[in-house]
């Protein structure tokens, strides 16, 4: 992969904050291996890290008239060997690399290796493409409410608030149907317990269908009472949501909200 262009300064300081990040990045010591292990000389040893980490890159790619030395030291850093055990923050700063290799028309991929992709023309455009969880959720199908209330924080991975708006979603549905005005376990016994419910999720004769009905209340429920209400009330950083339970709850809202779309007043 030669003569590849070079990154712009903007491109090139994303880079290394993800890369050198305070809390989760490279140590001091690894960044000077990893520049030495890529031919790349260390400008500024006693900067802040990221600092340290740009202006080395920068007089590299500018000595050098091409981004291929970025390219070879983001390929040693990301390298899968180093990531063995902790799967999900491996594509977890390769989604955050791949937003800005994506202008370049670059991704690397959990295979160790970059692949020749369509470069991204807008921000917009790089963060949707680098989101897996956007794209899985999109395969799934969901129902078009959910995205709506969730596609920012889908395409900022972020779970935390994805799954807040999941859950908004449904009462929001249960109000335009019904015209309540309450939220959470009440506005579902309002709209669907009783002798005469507001809402039918089918003929509501039978004692079968009248389970039914009572068991998608108590499903629903469950939903708002273990995700909805620990996240409103909860700290960011005391709600730890992993990808595929965040998928599993959307896949979970998305029923849940073509029962009620379905439901006969």
């Amino acid at each position: 992969m030669n003569k590849r262009k070079m990154f712009n300064e903007g491109q090139l300081e994303t880079l290394c904050k993800i890369i050198a990040d305070t809390n989760s990045g490279l140590t001091g010591s690894q960044i000077e291996h990893y520049l030495s292990a890529s031919r790349i000389k260390d400008t500024d040893p006693i900067l802040t890290k990221w600092k340290r980490l740009y202006n080395a890159l920068v007089n590299k790619q500018n000595e050098s008239q091409t981004g291929d030395c970025v390219l070879t030291f983001i390929s040693k850093v990301l390298n899968p060997s180093r990531f063995v055990g902790n799967s999900d923050f491996y594509r977890s700063i390769l989604e955050r690399i791949n937003t800005v290799l994506l202008f370049q028309g670059l991704e690397f991929q959990e295979d160790g290796k970059y692949h020749t992709v369509r470069s991204a023309k807008t921000l917009s455009e790089a963060e949707a493409r680098a989101s897996k969880l956007e794209e899985t959720i999109t395969s799934r199908k969901l129902h078009s409410h959910l995205l709506k209330f969730c596609k920012k924080e889908l395409l900022q991975n972020n779970y935390f608030h994805a799954v807040l708006e999941a859950t908004k979603s449904i009462a929001s549905m249960i109000r335009e149907k019904t015209d309540l005005t309450s939220d959470g376990a009440t506005l579902l016994d309002e709209a669907f317990s009783g002798s005469s419910p507001i809402l039918k999720i089918n003929a509501y004769q039978t004692e079968s269908e009248k389970s039914e009905q009572k068991g998608f209340v108590n499903l629903t429920k469950g939903l708002f009472g273990t995700f909805r209400n620990p996240t409103a009330h909860s700290a960011r950083i005391e709600w730890a949501l992993a990808e595929e339970d965040a998928v599993d709850l959307f896949t979970l809202a998305s029923y849940i909200l073509r029962r009620i779309e379905k439901s006969s007043r």
